[in-house]
């Protein structure tokens, strides 16, 4: 068993879109019109047939309480892995990325969070 697809709940996909490609370097890999909304997914550039991540309408009633609660809490959507936390904090504060907690050193892993633009907190991380 692998991942395949995993997803981000978003309040605007045009807007997520801009975020994770031009700002956090994704590729987009999937846009299909799915009436109102798109089946839209992205991936890493150096694995283009690797794991897919569904930027997602959040228009059911429950996401927006659920998206709400995790940020009220400080808890990340979802995470990546970068080589360097501490390089890509500043490349992404340097794009006027806002973070939530700045690298932080946690006994064998390093991360940070940000706040995606689309009402989500975004951990990334070096184990």
């Amino acid at each position: 068993m692998r991942i395949y697809i995993t997803s981000v709940l978003v309040d605007d996909q045009d807007q997520a879109l801009r975020f994770y490609t031009d700002v956090l370097g994704f590729q987009k890999k999937t846009d299909i019109p799915t009436g109102e909304a798109r089946w839209l997914t992205v991936v890493a550039p150096d694995q283009p047939d690797g794991p897919e991540l569904l930027l997602e309408p959040d228009a059911h009633p429950a996401a927006g309480p659920y998206k709400a609660a995790l940020v009220a809490d400080g808890i990340p959507a979802t995470s990546f892995a970068v080589e360097d936390v501490r390089a890509e904090y500043q490349r992404l504060r340097g794009l006027g990325v806002r973070f939530t907690q700045e690298p932080l050193d946690m006994g064998g892993v390093t991360t940070a969070v940000f706040d995606d633009t689309c009402g989500n907190l975004i951990q990334i991380a070096k184990a």
